[in-house]
């Protein structure tokens, strides 16, 4: 387990602002609508499962897309993906509750929401089908446990999504009870990627667990690389939402989610 003082000074900032932000009131409850039943659709229909990301921008972009976020949302469905990843981090990814209401009212998929929730009354911000926590972070001084988290986001209905970035990490999140884990190809100590990650970490979840891998994956090889090694789904930001640029944000997606192009069979 890395201290604070360890991570890029990017994560630390993320960090101090997330510790800053408090709940929003009322507590939350949700009717989710199912990622792994998104998941399997997606197989059914012959195409990779995909969530993809709408991050307006992050500190690890080279720009920012300006599009309205609904838009931008239904493309990425239009482009086959199975589900959406919508920031709510305000401080440093463009991101609001707002948005992510605006996004799951306009689709009919499910949509995460990806913030760092460090305390359990940062779950009641808005309802979103699935939300985000990130073993590393919550093994800090001052925050609530993985556990505790788990079960009170599953109390008010959500999906959880637990990160992790190594084997250590994956086999903490399933000891915390954890049924959906994401492998993180990004160290956030260095914000340096290796698309080795996925494939050493994964070997550590039983076979129950819904895998996805995230960040770093930006064409169908990469796809290829992470469901090969096991990966369920892929969560794909910056690849599809081509921050400083103006490409087609339906195609972007179409081309990672299409087994025509990608060749995933597993």
């Amino acid at each position: 387990m890395e201290s604070n003082g360890q991570m890029a000074p990017e994560v630390q900032s993320i960090l101090a602002s997330a510790r800053e932000r408090g709940g929003g009131g009322d507590r939350v409850s949700v009717d989710a609508r199912s990622l792994p039943a998104a998941f399997e659709a997606a197989e059914a229909d012959g195409r990779v499962p995909v969530i993809a990301e709408v991050k307006p921008t992050s500190p690890t972009a080279d720009g920012e897309r300006t599009d309205d976020p609904v838009e931008l949302a239904e493309a990425m469905v239009a482009g086959g993906a199975a589900a959406l990843s919508v920031l709510t981090e305000p401080d440093h990814f463009g991101g609001s509750a707002e948005t992510l209401q605006r996004v799951r009212e306009a689709v009919d998929v499910p949509v995460l929401r990806k913030d760092f929730i460090l305390h359990e009354d940062q779950l009641d911000v808005v309802e979103a089908d699935v939300i985000l926590l990130i073993v590393r972070f919550l093994e800090e001084d001052g925050t609530d446990s993985l556990e505790d988290l788990l079960s009170a986001a599953r109390e008010r209905g959500f999906q959880v999504l637990v990160e992790a970035h190594t084997a250590a990490e994956v086999e903490r999140a399933v000891a915390a009870g954890a049924d959906i884990v994401g492998v993180n190809n990004r160290d956030l100590a260095k914000l340096e990627v290796d698309l080795e990650t996925f494939p050493e970490a994964a070997t550590a979840a039983p076979e129950a667990v819904t895998l996805i891998a995230e960040s770093g994956i930006g064409s169908p090889d990469d796809v290829r690389r992470m469901r090969s090694a096991g990966a369920d789904a892929l969560l794909v930001g910056s690849a599809i939402m081509d921050h400083g640029g103006d490409s087609d944000v339906t195609e972007n997606t179409r081309r990672l989610t299409d087994t025509t192009q990608t060749d995933t069979q597993t």
